[in-house]
């Protein structure tokens, strides 16, 4: 699709792109199954969730979303920008995002390490905006079109100082959709950078994907709250004065004139930046507890096989689709394993793994990437006499045979 003739003119009032509550009428697809791309899925639940605003630059294998959003932002009242590079992108977001509009951007793993900078003043400022990484093969250039879970540990640290973020690890065009719409809520709700975890192959896979009705989207959206009157107060806030606990700010809108400095600011409004030294650590504690001491509300997790397993496969993403078939097919050799599925990846959900891996025999766990990031945490929080086994892939998928050859090894 050549984008320049979806460019959207360059006067055209900012309330144009942000009201787009009021142009719902190509804004949900039709109810019922459709075939999809993954990266398209990824798209309509984007814009099911109230996407109003993207700013990319295409880069293999995340092209697609840029391209479907070029053609349907438009439709819906939104604005869909091809920026020079992958700094003027998130940097777009972040803008957009601020003036009220529910905002994103996708990539991959190249992009996303231009983009640290700007996630870290975002996580800083508490901007919501979600992030779509379509993760291919590295360092580097890597391969382009292969999968490859190697931004994993970068996701989690995407800039410098210390924040929180959230990652959800869709295993299908399906949860495309419907994960993308909670990763916009939890952006409304928690006010930090929340990413879809994707891929080469999951992008660009083609599911059906079953399209509720609109009503029932509308029900599970959060909306973003736009103060009708611009008060300073209420949109700077992060420290509720009454309980002193922190809050998630309201958004930004449009219409007044404020300043947002990425730097250490102090709990109540903008009325003055200098924070002493000594109260550094209670504005670092507000960005790391907000997301730490709600995992009970963030992290997702399944449960496949677990009532009487002695072996336990936790996964995310790829990995988790070919554990299945491989604990169905040691199930019937009498083989006692099932799968803990990590939906959420980030925060890492610590309490319901150490509980869940007391009294196994081996904990496994298939990634794909070398040095096993998740299998990491895991290790963490395990005791040490339990054995955690790693099954490391680069670039390529686990076949369901290769993950049963290991079950019936620890088996033994």
């Amino acid at each position: 699709m050549n984008l320049k003739t979806k460019q959207i003119p360059r006067k055209r009032k900012l309330n144009e792109v942000i009201n787009v509550s009021k142009s719902n009428g190509k804004r949900f697809l039709t109810p019922g199954k459709h075939l999809m791309m993954g990266n398209v899925a990824m798209s309509e639940g984007a814009l099911s969730a109230g996407l109003g605003f993207f700013a990319g630059y295409p880069i293999t294998p995340s092209t697609e979303v840029i391209e479907h959003l070029a053609y349907r932002l438009p439709q819906v009242g939104g604005c869909c920008m091809q920026m020079e590079d992958e700094l003027a992108s998130i940097n777009a977001v972040i803008g957009g995002s601020l003036v009220g509009a529910k905002a994103m951007t996708a990539t991959s793993g190249p992009g996303l390490s231009l983009m640290t900078e700007t996630i870290s003043m975002a996580a800083n400022l508490e901007i919501p905006f979600v992030f779509c990484d379509v993760q291919r093969n590295g360092p580097g250039n890597g391969f382009v079109t292969d999968p490859h879970h190697n931004d994993i540990g970068l996701i989690r640290f995407a800039g410098n100082g210390e924040f929180s973020v959230i990652a959800l690890a869709p295993i299908n065009c399906q949860e495309l959709f419907d994960l993308t719409i909670t990763a916009f809520n939890y952006a409304e709700t928690y006010r930090c950078p929340v990413f879809i975890i994707s891929d080469a192959y999951l992008g660009h896979i083609h599911e059906v994907v079953n399209i509720p009705e609109k009503g029932e989207i509308e029900n599970r959206v959060i909306k973003r709250e736009v103060p009708p009157d611009f008060d300073i107060e209420k949109c700077y806030t992060y420290l509720d004065k009454e309980s002193n606990q922190y809050v998630t700010p309201k958004p930004f809108t449009m219409g007044s004139e404020y300043c947002a400095r990425n730097i250490i600011h102090q709990p109540h409004g903008p009325g003055g930046f200098y924070v002493p030294a000594e109260k550094a650590i209670d504005f670092i504690q507000g960005l790391v507890d907000k997301i730490n001491n709600n995992k009970d509300k963030i992290c997702l997790t399944e449960q496949y096989q677990l009532e009487d397993a002695e072996i336990v496969i936790i996964a995310y993403g790829l990995p988790v689709r070919a554990s299945y078939r491989a604990v169905d097919l040691a199930r019937k050799e009498g083989i006692k394993v099932g799968i803990f599925r990590l939906i959420t990846v980030w925060p890492f959900p610590d309490d319901e793994v150490k509980d869940l891996v007391k009294n196994v025999k081996t904990v496994i766990v298939p990634e794909l990437n070398y040095t096993g990031v998740i299998a990491e945490q895991v290790e963490r929080v395990t005791d040490l006499g339990t054995p955690v086994v790693k099954i490391p892939k680069v670039g390529q998928f686990h076949h369901p045979d290769e993950i049963l050859k290991v079950i019936r090894e620890v088996a033994k």
